[in-house]
């Protein structure tokens, strides 16, 4: 018997990650497809004791009706090397167990600031580094229990993949890219990331892979919110992009690319990038004009895509829809979407998370493959694939409950019962809600960004011949 000074504590957890539990639902959805078109696989729908699933430690041992695993208990209890009445029994009745959700494109450190690079001074690290800490909690407080960190200044992300990884801080599990590689002035050059030429080019990625970072991201295209950025612009050449990507694939990283208009999606989906984000295809005329050849280059080499579809986004649609991005087209050609929202610039907080996924299934996804996008899929677009992202044996303990069927309304998702990440229960935080935008022509869209170019031309077109 252990003479404490001080006992531990569970924090009201259930789960502690470290013995074996027996966790019941009305139903799994594990995150596979189901036999039928357009279904989910689905267990312990027909079995009056539902579904459920089996861990030991950080893993899932099994999955199944919840009546086959009662019974199977001292079987799997020994495989656990412990007694059944040892094992943990957590029952969810009403409920449905899924895989945790994951974002795809956060930007951890600046969630909820009113600028996308916000000057601390003395204080830059320490600060960012306290944000994207509370950004990582609040997202588990979603249910959301990996994350894409795709930009970030200092390499705090780095940082904080480490920390929660060793215990010491609860979040997300993060694959992090550090600051954004772009060119001299270009998209996101306040992170820390500017290269020129390809011998810069390689320095820099060499650089991110010494700091510890998961995913390289270029900078693909300007973007909207960088002043003197071009969205609709390439900023990097072809060569530059394929060295880039070529050099960080030789180090084991996952890439990324920021890319609004059509020549820089082109460049990266040429140059091997494996995540595409926006892929808007925005013309200098201020719309998103889709080229379906590019489409089905994209989905042939496999390239997963987040569209950033935000909360906010269905309602600027409905104000001018030359914006609408092409999340339908590019499904209907085969391309991988995945459930990216581009969390932590301004205007788009963490907790917009499910009216994320909401206004992706408005902009034309249907409801089962946005379940697919924010979870089994999500896992290997952020090169997560068979860690985590799906309910089976070997993969990491990473599930919710929420009440009802998620399949019947999104909006249930909103309804946590029970949030685990590798195998340890978090207790969520108390999360404000969020109300719409009341000032959407704030938005520094494709229309606004291209007047501001155009009105020099203009002006010049006024003046008198002298």
């Amino acid at each position: 018997m252990t003479d404490w000074i001080t006992p531990p504590t569970d924090g009201g957890e259930r789960l502690d990650g470290t013995g074996a539990a027996l966790l019941t639902a009305d139903r799994i959805l594990t995150g596979r497809r189901g036999d039928a078109v357009g279904s989910l696989e689905s267990i312990g729908e027909d079995d009056p004791q539902g579904g459920a699933v089996f861990i030991d430690g950080t893993r899932i041992i099994a999955v199944g009706p919840a009546a086959e695993l009662t019974a199977r208990l001292g079987e799997l209890a020994t495989a656990a090397g412990t007694a059944p009445a040892q094992v943990r029994r957590v029952d969810l009745p009403g409920t449905t167990l899924m895989p945790g959700l994951i974002e795809t494109h956060a930007h951890l450190p600046t969630s909820g600031t009113d600028v996308e690079y916000p000057d601390y001074g003395a204080h830059d690290v320490a600060r960012l580094t306290l944000n994207a800490a509370r950004s990582a909690r609040e997202l588990m407080s979603l249910g959301v229990t990996s994350a894409q960190s795709l930009g970030a200044r200092h390499y705090v992300d780095v940082a904080l993949r480490d920390a929660i990884e060793n215990g010491d801080l609860r979040g997300p599990r993060i694959t992090a890219a550090g600051p954004q590689i772009t060119v001299t002035a270009g998209h996101a050059h306040h992170a820390g990331g500017e290269a020129d030429g390809l011998d810069e080019i390689r320095h820099q990625v060499r650089i991110h892979h010494k700091r510890g970072v998961d995913t390289i991201k270029a900078m693909a295209t300007g973007g909207f919110t960088t002043s003197g950025s071009v969205p609709w612009l390439a900023q990097f050449s072809q060569e530059e992009l394929t060295v880039m990507f070529a050099d960080a694939h030789r180090l084991g990283k996952w890439t990324a690319a920021h890319a609004h208009g059509t020549q820089g999606i082109e460049r990266a989906v040429r140059a091997g990038v494996d995540y595409i984000a926006h892929a808007s295809f925005i013309s200098p005329a201020a719309r998103s004009e889709p080229d379906p050849h590019l489409a089905d280059e994209i989905a042939a080499a496999g390239i997963y895509v987040d569209c950033t579809i935000t909360a906010e986004l269905p309602r600027m649609i409905e104000r001018d829809d030359t914006f609408a991005p092409p999340v339908r087209m590019l499904w209907e050609h085969g391309v991988k979407i995945v459930a990216g929202h581009d969390a932590g610039i301004p205007g788009v907080p963490n907790r917009g998370y499910v009216g994320g996924l909401e206004a992706l299934e408005y902009v034309g996804l249907p409801r089962t493959e946005v379940l697919l996008a924010a979870t089994s899929r999500a896992a290997a677009g952020i090169g997560l694939a068979g860690v985590t992202g799906v309910l089976a044996p070997y993969f990491d303990a990473d599930l919710i409950a929420v009440a009802g069927d998620p399949r019947a309304g999104l909006g249930v998702l909103r309804d946590l019962r029970l949030v685990v990440s590798r195998g340890r229960e978090f207790i969520p935080d108390r999360v404000p809600g969020l109300a719409h935008d009341t000032d959407l022509d704030a938005f520094a869209g494709p229309g606004s960004v291209l007047g501001q170019w155009r009105n020099r031309d203009v002006l010049r077109a006024r003046h008198p011949e002298v």
